[in-house]
């Protein structure tokens, strides 16, 4: 079992040298894509448990090696950081192994299936010394830095109220987030940005949480989701869903203003983006102002942040301990839709 010291720390200098677990879509049309961008990492590896499948997908990719099994992967000392985006049951088991052969690991998003099973990980990345991250990449995006600023300043006074929205249609009973065994469902899979953004942006934690869910009769997984987060200094709402229609909002509520950011979750690439800032003098727009934004590969500006942080340069861009915050608030609302009543989350975020 490798030592903090025996960890290879690329140099400043030097690309950070990727491998990635899996074929998924994320990493294929995404993420690998967003890593190829950049002068400051190589992607040097894919692994699959079929040796054709990664062979296949890395020669697609312009990928130099492929391996038949994740252990392969690894195994090579060649590789620096693991992006793991298998489904979700395994992304705490393969984190913590890529982290204790050495490796930094950027995990998609839910990093768990609860919060007591994300807290694993605190004594795997203690152990190990490695950078673990959950790959929210709206975090990084200057778009929500900017909203987050324009609050702490008190632009739209006192925040009082968030509330979003997230859905897409993809019925699919053969689809891994229609398997409430591997984390299946809205919660888990789109419900986790508004909660992570309302608890980043009120810089705290709920006290407690109601949800009501519907769920799939022949999956079972969670379909249509509504969910109240209480905050000591306002609320936060939303509601998610994987069978309704593609739409996203999310909107800032203050005491003298509001913003609302456009397409919050998955802005294109290949335009730019922005934000709408209104002071409520009206109600068609007399007191806003639009701010625009550069066009900005987020998936991308996560990759940077977080290679940032491996080289010690800046701290992680979601913390661990935010991650398990987050999973709390999860677990809160999935008790509260059996319950019928409000929840209190278990366990705290650290800032």
């Amino acid at each position: 079992m490798p030592s903090h010291s025996d960890i290879a720390e690329p140099l400043p200098s030097a690309p950070v040298r990727w491998g990635i677990l899996g074929t998924a879509n994320i990493a294929r049309t995404r993420m690998i894509p967003a890593l190829q961008s950049s002068d400051r990492s190589q992607v040097l590896g894919l692994a699959s448990r079929d040796l054709g499948s990664a062979r296949r997908a890395a020669q697609e990719l312009n990928i130099p090696r492929a391996y038949g099994s994740y252990e392969e992967l690894l195994a090579d000392p060649d590789v620096d950081a693991i992006y793991n985006p298998l489904p979700n049951h395994l992304h705490v088991p393969w984190t913590a192994r890529a982290a204790r052969a050495g490796k930094h690991v950027l995990c998609e998003k839910p990093i768990a299936l609860s919060a007591d099973e994300a807290r694993t990980l605190l004594a795997v990345r203690d152990e190990t010394g490695v950078q673990i991250c959950e790959a929210f990449m709206v975090r990084s995006h200057p778009r929500w830095h900017a909203a987050k600023a324009l609050v702490t300043a008190g632009r739209i006074g006192e925040l009082r109220m968030i509330s979003g929205h997230f859905s897409y249609a993809k019925k699919n009973e053969t689809n891994i987030r229609s398997k409430v065994e591997w984390g299946g469902g809205a919660l888990l899979d789109i419900g986790c940005y508004p909660t992570m953004l309302s608890r980043w942006l009120y810089d705290a934690e709920p006290t407690d949480v109601m949800a009501t869910i519907d769920r799939d009769p022949a999956t079972r997984v969670d379909r249509f989701v509504s969910a109240i987060l209480r905050f000591r200094s306002g609320t936060a709402t939303f509601t998610c869903s994987g069978q309704l229609a593609l739409h996203q909002f999310m909107k800032l509520m203050g005491t003298t203003g509001r913003i609302e950011v456009d397409a919050p979750f998955n802005p294109p690439d290949a335009l730019p983006s922005a934000l709408v800032i209104d002071d409520g003098r009206d109600l068609v727009g007399g007191g806003s102002e639009h701010v625009a934004f550069p066009m900005v590969n987020q998936f991308a500006a996560q990759a940077d942040a977080f290679m940032d942080a491996i080289r010690g340069l800046r701290p992680v861009p979601v913390t661990l301990e935010d991650s398990i915050g987050n999973m709390a608030v999860l677990d809160a609302l999935f008790r509260s839709a059996e319950s019928g009543r409000w929840e209190s989350p278990q366990g705290r975020g650290v800032w």
